[in-house]
């Protein structure tokens, strides 16, 4: 998760339209925000804890001043909920570098000891995102004593292959560097999404933006040019001017749960629209349910991203579609609360059952995943208590299994209902009288559909296979034992658990 974007406006200061983009990837990230701009000679700068339009004020413009630009919207998927781990993170040398990331890297405490023993910097938190600046920012510096500092563009974008060949995991990073501009690269299997677009300026040149989703551009009047490559660099320099350098051969193969809930159904990601995949995932997942012979009375989504999935299911089954759930909007998504205890809370704070829809019928809840379970304990519960006869959960993805390394805050096997159990025993454990999940073939399908060329897609959250290197078993019984796993299973202990100390870097992105 994580939302980022950057603009580099060539007439007017970025801030207010930086805002309006953040409002766009809010759904990416609710722990905290912050924006940094630049003048041209030196940097602004305000992050903090909260929902951007609570971090941010129109007094800000005044202060937030500059033509360049970017932003970030965090989902911490570990560690502190300090506002010291809120992006961006800065370095003052080599030029002075700002940097946003949207990921996690999975080899960071060997890169935290290059950069801390080799290489003698001071990390002042436990970010990998940090950990990834303080690498970059030790390669362009190598770079400039190789090359001389004359061309900047040319030292940055070796800095960046350097960084490229010794980080491993998944990042779509934006940077600010002052001097020279905005740079963007997204690591060699493009796992995390990111764009780039394009606007015309008043007089000669262009505008540009880059961002997580395409549905932050509109807002800006930008027009989307492409996604950025796996492995894939871009600068845009300080007259506006676009530099493209393919930093390390990639192969495209974003992460399948975007499609599945991250991203915004309005937002196109390597080609693939997030609300036609999610109709196909609908298509597949109908199949699964008429063939159940189940009596069913009405289908009801989980609000809000299953429901073109459940719309879908009902078009195809002709059972009727009830909105028996009803969301208050202004409580946030409970998956990126950070903590298990306030997702369990939040549940009757942000849905609430209608029973004239529910009392004495057999209803099917469609999920767009279950990840812990928690929450749809919670709301079966919930329809229980409102009449319903029997309850059905069809999730519109596979069992998630395994843990994600990514960025995605469902990091350990300790967490997952579906890791070790099967089917019927997610089925009792959730308290249900059917469960149906969808398959990772036609999951699979649904995705690709969309974008024929790409051959392959992450699901290591559902299959364990992890695309990158460095994901070892070591690494997971690692994560596993890790403290920030101590401390969630304090918050919901589980009988027979025993875990021990050891830290790993809480992701930022």
């Amino acid at each position: 998760m994580c939302g980022i974007l950057g603009i580099a406006n060539r007439n007017d200061d970025v801030f207010a339209e930086i805002y309006d983009g953040l409002l766009m990837l809010q759904h990416r990230g609710q722990d905290a925000s912050g924006v940094v701009t630049y003048t041209g000679g030196f940097f602004r700068e305000r992050k903090a804890n909260g929902l951007v339009k609570d971090v941010f004020q129109p007094t800000d413009a005044e202060t937030l001043t500059g033509r360049v630009g970017m932003g970030h919207v965090r989902y911490p998927t570990a560690g502190s909920l300090s506002a010291a781990e809120a992006q961006p993170f800065f370095v003052n040398a080599p030029y002075g570098i700002y940097l946003v990331h949207n990921g996690n890297i999975t080899n960071t405490e060997a890169q935290r000891e290059k950069v801390t023993g080799k290489y003698s910097r001071h990390l002042r938190t436990t970010s990998d995102s940090e950990i990834l600046l303080n690498v970059l920012a030790d390669k362009v510096a190598d770079a400039i004593k190789v090359n001389g500092s004359a061309d900047a563009i040319r030292n940055i974008f070796a800095g960046v292959k350097m960084t490229m060949e010794r980080v491993q995991g998944a990042y779509s990073v934006i940077c600010l560097i002052a001097g020279v501009g905005m740079l963007a690269f997204r690591d060699p299997h493009g796992i995390r999404p990111l764009s780039v677009a394009k606007r015309a300026a008043d007089g000669e040149g262009d505008d540009y933006a880059f961002a997580s989703e395409d549905v932050a551009f509109g807002i800006n009047g930008f027009d989307k040019l492409r996604d950025v490559k796996p492995g894939e660099a871009l600068l845009v320099d300080l007259d506006g001017n676009l530099h493209e350098f393919q930093a390390v051969e990639g192969e495209l193969t974003p992460c399948i749960f975007e499609y599945v809930y991250l991203a915004r159904p309005d937002s196109v990601l390597d080609g693939v629209s997030v609300y036609q995949a999610q109709i196909r995932m609908g298509k597949t997942l109908a199949r699964q349910v008429q063939e159940s012979g189940l009596e069913i009375d009405a289908i009801i989504p989980v609000p809000d991203s299953a429901r073109p999935v459940a719309l879908e299911v009902s078009n195809i089954t002709g059972i009727r579609y009830r909105e028996a759930l009803v969301k208050n909007r202004y409580v946030g998504r409970t998956f990126i609360m950070p903590g298990q205890e306030e997702r369990q809370k939040s549940v009757r704070r942000k849905l609430n059952a209608i029973p004239r829809e529910m009392e004495g019928r057999n209803i099917l809840l469609i999920d767009d995943s279950i990840v812990r379970g928690n929450t749809i304990k919670k709301i079966v519960q919930m329809c229980r208590e409102a009449g319903a006869k029997k309850v059905y959960i069809a999730s519109a993805s596979p069992p998630v299994a395994y843990p994600n390394v990514y960025g995605i805050d469902m990091p350990t096997k300790h967490e997952l209902v579906a890791n070790g159990r099967s089917v019927e025993e997610i089925r009792e454990e959730l308290g249900v009288d059917a469960l149906f999940y969808q398959n990772l073939e036609d999951l699979i399908w649904a995705a690709q559909e969309g974008n024929p060329e790409i051959a392959r897609f992450d699901c290591s959250c559902f299959n364990g296979d992890y695309i990158t290197g460095g994901v070892t078993p070591e690494y997971l019984d690692a994560l596993e034992n890790s403290s920030r796993v101590s401390q969630k299973i304090a918050e919901a202990p589980t009988p027979g658990a025993s875990w021990n100390g050891a830290t790993l870097a809480p992701s930022q992105g």
